[in-house]
């Protein structure tokens, strides 16, 4: 899909300043709405004007300021990794969920949770980037084993089948070990147990990702053009795919070692950013964080309230959106080849 903006600038900063304030409006939004009703005016407060021996202002600090910014970088990190992975690999339905990333990552958690229980939670973290790094690695070496290389179909089948085999595994090791309630956190996806060592390890982990990903935005946009015109014009391919590997599995897996696995962020995202910014990804890849941080936001706005007083996961709610997109776009490209 062709954007019909990509050429204006301004439109592009335009766009992105509104999708920042609908990000700051939603966070306070977020903020302010639970179990106890809290106004905008005390949310500010309790930000910038901090009193201890106020309770609600320490439910804010406590308790909904960690989740939001949890759910804002959650947003903005998986999808970033879903524009890397569609880009590196030229195919729209590649995404850290659908293609077996998060599903990585959730095996890494199991294992630790599985044989080492006491695990800290940068141990938890880092268990998340191996199984991240695990399936990453395997997703290319049997997508690259036949003879003409790698290619966007071959990948996504690897994806698929190596996220199947993977959730398989976490499913029989948490019911052998009985982890069967802590799993289900992981697998449906949510934020009600975030806190400031959320957000603490996701800003350490998740600068380096997007520190990663921002270094090959200007490479990206010609490998997306395809393999041979990038190679064409000088660039290192293996490289720039190396990092991209390595931004991804950062990115999605300390975002799934904090809010389990929410998927098609990764997948949704990077489509409407790239309809309204055009084909370079030094454009995509910061907007998609916008976009995707915003989506995050409101799906776990939306997840307190469906049900209240209960919550319903945010992955059930980001499934009820992209399920929908990934059906279309899955029949809009193989109606064009």
């Amino acid at each position: 899909m062709r954007s019909v903006i990509q050429y204006s600038s301004t439109l592009k900063i335009i766009i992105n300043l509104a999708a920042l304030c609908a990000i700051i409006l939603s966070t306070g939004l977020a903020i302010s709405y639970g179990s106890t009703e809290i106004e905008l005016g005390t949310v500010w407060e309790a930000v910038f004007q901090f009193d201890p021996e106020l309770s609600s202002h320490q439910i804010i600090q406590e308790l909904r300021l960690p989740r939001a910014l949890s759910a804002a970088l959650v947003g903005a990190f998986l999808a970033v990794s879903g524009s890397i992975m569609q880009g590196m690999t030229r195919n729209p339905l590649a995404s850290p969920s659908i293609m077996g990333v998060t599903d990585g990552a959730a095996f890494g958690l199991m294992m630790i949770l599985a044989f080492f229980p006491s695990t800290s939670n940068l141990g938890l973290t880092l268990s998340s980037f191996i199984g991240a790094a695990l399936a990453v690695s395997l997703i290319f070496m049997i997508g690259s084993s036949s003879g003409n290389g790698l290619t966007p179909v071959k990948l996504a089948l690897a994806g698929v089948a190596i996220g199947t085999l993977l959730r398989s595994i976490t499913s029989i090791l948490s019911l052998h070990f009985q982890l069967e309630k802590e799993m289900g956190f992981w697998l449906a996806g949510g934020l009600d147990k975030t806190n400031w060592s959320s957000v603490q390890m996701l800003v350490i982990f998740g600068a380096i990702g997007l520190l990663f990903a921002f270094s090959i935005a200007k490479s990206m946009t010609v490998l997306s053009l395809g393999e041979d015109v990038s190679i064409g014009l000088g660039l290192n391919n293996a490289i720039i795919k190396i990092i991209g590997i390595v931004a991804v599995f950062m990115l999605t897996g300390v975002s799934v070692s904090v809010a389990g696995a929410i998927g098609f962020v990764g997948l949704i995202v990077p489509h409407i950013t790239r309809f309204l910014m055009g084909a370079d990804y030094r454009w995509i890849i910061p907007s998609s964080a916008l976009f995707g941080s915003l989506l995050v936001i409101l799906s776990d706005l939306v997840s307190r309230m469906i049900n209240a007083p209960f919550e319903t996961p945010v992955g059930a709610i980001t499934s009820l959106i992209g399920v929908p997109f990934f059906l279309y776009l899955a029949r809009s490209k193989g109606e064009k080849k």
